[in-house]
């Protein structure tokens, strides 16, 4: 079973994206607890793709984010028990698994912001793998059933 998913990566797609991989988990038999897990940790990353992957660069060379936007595909797939959510997008080069994890013995307003969603994404997977191929960024997500 491998479905994909195309879109532009847009905020206002998440919903309908939500919805094709919760129907891809039911389908499969997941149990409620595992969607739940796997819809949070797609929601953390796809948010990420439409915010940053295609965002214009300022001087600084620090991404401004919502400044543009392109294809992504999502493809779910399953195999001996264990469901991979694998994200493309020819965006800039960015491999959030190099992002040191959050000090989250810190008090909130301590802690440098960002990095907590990812980091809460590879807390909640079995694997979490980057790579990036033909000026593709591929991040898939392994979970476990």
């Amino acid at each position: 079973m491998k479905k994909t998913f195309e879109c532009e990566a847009t905020v206002d797609k998440l919903d309908e994206i939500t919805a094709f991989v919760e129907g891809q988990l039911e389908e499969l038999g997941c149990s409620m607890k595992d969607i739940m897990t796997l819809t949070i940790a797609l929601e953390e990353i796809y948010v990420n793709i439409a915010h940053y992957a295609y965002a214009k660069l300022d001087e600084n060379g620090k991404t401004i984010p919502d400044t543009g936007t392109g294809p992504m595909k999502l493809t779910v797939d399953s195999e001996d028990g264990k469901v991979f959510l694998t994200f493309e997008d020819h965006g800039l080069p960015y491999n959030p698994l190099e992002k040191p994890d959050p000090d989250i013995t810190l008090a909130a307003e301590e802690r440098e912001i960002g990095g907590l969603g990812i980091y809460m994404v590879k807390q909640s997977m079995d694997d979490v793998t980057y790579q990036n191929k033909d000026g593709k960024n591929i991040l898939t997500l392994m979970k476990k059933l």
